[in-house]
């Protein structure tokens, strides 16, 4: 076996260490294609526009990178590396959140949903049909209904002359896609409505 000294060690591993860069590099890549829609990607050093956002599946509110291109679709998804919950890693689901809002045609091929619902839909009582409104709208009637139903149902005193300061007309259930922080003062703002039917999707 032939020996090697230090400095050629030193100097040949980074020879190697420049070429797989180089080999890696998106800049050099001749071409990159969508595993799915078999689109080609742009590299990251052309322009596409990054969207810094959270995962929606779980709980652990991770941070992801979303790079869209000039049709305004996500082409590619990877973690957050300045994101200190997940620090640039990112799981399986959360990888595969830019095929949330596809659907696969009879022939294999995934297609953006035309179903998707991407507006807020109200159908009043008594309707057939639904109507698109707007977010102000629909968190304005909510508040009202909330309030509603609260003075109608809320009991101060219980059949024996407990205090009770409850309502058991509504109910709340949680979604994992809170992080702690939200949950705490969504907690304490359905206590204060005096809610006791407290729940959340992810124990059901």
């Amino acid at each position: 076996m032939r020996k090697i000294s230090r400095r050629d060690f030193l100097k040949n591993l980074g020879l190697g260490t420049a070429g797989l860069s180089l080999v890696a590099s998106p800049a050099l890549a001749s071409e990159s294609h969508d595993k799915i829609t078999g689109e080609k990607l742009p590299a990251k050093i052309r322009k596409v526009k990054e969207t810094y956002t959270v995962c929606a599946f779980c709980g652990c509110g991770c941070g992801i990178i979303l790079y869209t291109n000039n049709d305004n679709k996500i082409v590619y998804c990877e973690g957050d590396p300045d994101h200190p919950i997940n620090e640039g890693t990112i799981c399986s689901k959360g990888n595969a959140i830019i095929d949330a809002y596809n659907t696969v045609e009879k022939k294999g091929n995934r297609v953006i949903n035309k179903l998707r619902v991407t507006k807020p839909l109200y159908r009043a009582p008594g309707s057939t049909k639904w109507e698109e409104k707007s977010w102000d709208w629909v968190l304005a009637e909510v508040a009202k209904r909330v309030k509603a139903t609260r003075d109608a149902t809320f009991e101060e005193k219980d059949d024996k002359g407990v205090t009770v300061n409850r309502t058991t007309a509504m109910a709340a259930l949680g979604s994992a896609s809170l992080d702690n922080e939200e949950n705490y003062l969504l907690h304490k703002m359905f206590r204060a409505w005096g809610l006791l039917n407290i729940d959340h999707h992810a124990r059901l």
